[in-house]
């Protein structure tokens, strides 16, 4: 097999699944496990595929995805004559199904199904607990500000931690929203994702001085543990625990703050 995976996060799944060696190219997106992608050529971005580099490796299969590869470029190099893998998983269960026919698509049942146990035992810690529903906001770009629909994987990721997204239409998934210091559609609080657009905490601070109220309360969050797929997202249902944890803390402090009237 000669594999050009075309997902970030797919591209570590491939890796933990023992296909390093088969993996003959990937995106520049494509940085985990950092050393052992090194030396696997770079075919553009997620959205700017080079074909002719991908012609060039010559791959038996090419993993791309819905949502992150664009479909004529996808079609462009079906015409090559890979097998082009299709993923679009948007629920947490997606995800299991996803690591699973890995498994049996690449020859790696063995490795996949102990993977797959991971995330069985990350979903049943997640279960364990109940949260009240949080609403919030949760933005992937400025320029224009841009959030995403209650059914994408980042969603559901959210939703097994109780935070709910305010945004409810089904198309666009990833729809354009209005100035968040100015209209948070009624959330508690305006997660600032660390992806595709990289918000950091002076993106945070603006926005929390430029709302014309004390709430919504403005906070980042890691994007790769609410997006990627694959080993990342059981990775993602820890981090999401102790997140709504913190979230939970600082929400009590603030509400503590605004009854003392400060």
């Amino acid at each position: 097999m000669r594999i050009v995976s075309l997902v970030p996060s797919l591209t570590e799944l491939l890796c933990q699944l023992g296909l390093r060696e088969q993996l003959v190219g990937r995106t520049g997106f494509c940085i985990h496990p950092r050393d052992a992608l090194r030396d696997v050529p770079r075919v553009g971005g997620t959205k700017d595929v080079d074909v002719e580099r991908v012609r060039a490796l010559a791959p038996t299969h090419v993993v791309v995805n819905v949502d992150e590869n664009e479909k004529p470029v996808v079609d462009r190099i079906a015409g090559l004559g890979p097998e082009i893998v299709v993923t679009h998983p948007i629920t947490v269960d997606d995800n299991l199904a996803l690591i699973e026919s890995f498994g049996e698509r690449f020859d790696a049942r063995a490795v996949a199904q102990r993977i797959a146990d991971r995330q069985r035992e990350a979903v049943h810690r997640v279960g364990t607990r109940r949260f009240a529903p949080v609403d919030v906001l949760y933005l992937i770009w400025k320029d224009p500000w841009m959030s995403i629909g209650r059914e994408t994987f980042i969603a559901h990721m959210l939703a097994a931690v109780g935070l709910r997204s305010v945004v409810t239409e089904a198309q666009p998934r990833y729809p354009q929203v209005d100035d968040p210091s100015v209209d948070a559609r009624g959330a508690r609080v305006v997660l600032l994702s660390s992806e595709p657009y990289r918000f950091l905490e002076r993106h945070r601070l603006a926005l929390q001085r430029a709302s014309a109220r004390r709430t919504p309360m403005f906070a980042t969050i890691d994007g790769e543990m609410t997006s990627w797929y694959g080993t990342r997202a059981i990775d993602g249902l820890h981090y999401l625990l102790g997140y709504r944890d913190a979230l939970d803390r600082a929400l009590d402090a603030c509400g503590a703050k605004l009854e003392e009237g400060g």
